[in-house]
């Protein structure tokens, strides 16, 4: 199935692109917030194994939100591809690199990127959902604690993330306002061929940056899940960002950002497309301290 968080409802998209209103359709027994539902992943999955209603909802890009709007946690992977740690002169990984993006930089498929240094990079992600609580949960059980995959961008600000070398601050980097948009659609696992493999691409302005497929990564879903699962706790409708394949604009010569007026699309097969319209921050004069300086 196909789920999306439309006007801050879980809509059930149909095959003509029109949707269900989970909670109206179900009569209340599925909670209206994506969210919320999330918490009731075996009765959402096995209503929608017997519902036969009526579309009742005409899908509007504008109204598309992220997926999953109010994850306890956003969980991502450095150095997931081998090209990637390669362009970033980087060494593979023994065990996965994981840091997070917080709460201020979730965004929706088709919202504005508000950008205020010169330094802002795009890199496109699978991005895994968690259907229910995980702890110790070996990698041959992991996809039965997957909801499902959607897009995600882990849009990060160079200058930031880099600032000193020396402790990279790649929490602070990843987490300007925006910098995670997600979408369009939460799509379950039964709805692909193959959910180990994968094509995802980004372009910016209608070029091809990234291209790649998820059979590349060095540690499957299934691995994270397990590791990630062994030291902490995963909960219904966390992110994991799975790690972005080579293409960045930081490793290009010279080096490539967004800039504003760019138009960021990222998709991946058999889930769709995102878009993202790059624009000046407007309040960015207003910062006591930014990227570029201080107020002293």
């Amino acid at each position: 199935m196909r789920l999306l968080n439309h006007d801050g409802r879980l809509t059930l998209q149909t095959d003509d692109e029109r949707g269900i209103d989970v909670n109206r359709a179900s009569d209340g027994a599925i909670p209206a917030s994506p969210i919320d539902a999330f918490e009731q992943w075996p009765a959402l999955v096995e209503w929608a194994g017997v519902q036969n209603c009526a579309a009742d909802v005409e899908i509007e890009d504008a109204l598309i939100g992220p997926p999953s709007p109010s994850p306890r946690q956003v969980i991502a992977i450095g150095f997931n591809y081998a090209s990637h740690a390669e362009e970033a002169g980087a060494e593979l990984p023994e065990h996965p690199t994981i840091f997070s993006k917080l709460h201020a930089s979730l965004a929706g498929p088709y919202d504005r990127v508000l950008i205020s240094t010169e330094c802002v990079d795009w890199e496109v992600e699978l991005a895994v959902v968690v259907s229910r609580r995980a702890r110790r949960v070996a990698a041959a059980h992991a996809w039965d604690y997957v909801a499902g995959f959607t897009i995600g961008q882990d849009i990060s600000e160079r200058e930031i993330q880099l600032r000193p070398k020396e402790s990279p601050q790649y929490v602070l980097g990843k987490s300007l306002p925006g910098f995670c948009p997600t979408g369009p659609a939460l799509v379950t696992i039964d709805e692909f061929a193959d959910p180990n493999d994968l094509e995802l691409a980004c372009w910016v302005n209608g070029e091809e940056v990234q291209r790649a497929r998820t059979s590349d990564f060095v540690f499957p879903v299934p691995t994270l899940i397990e590791y990630l699962s062994a030291a902490t706790e995963l909960y219904p409708g966390d992110l994991i960002l799975t790690g972005t394949p080579a293409g960045i604009g930081a490793t290009r010569t010279p080096p490539r950002f967004l800039t504003p007026g760019d138009i960021l699309e990222s998709q991946i097969e058999g889930i769709g497309s995102m878009r993202q319209l790059v624009a000046s921050d407007p309040a960015a004069g207003r910062s006591a301290v930014g990227v570029a300086g201080s107020a002293e």
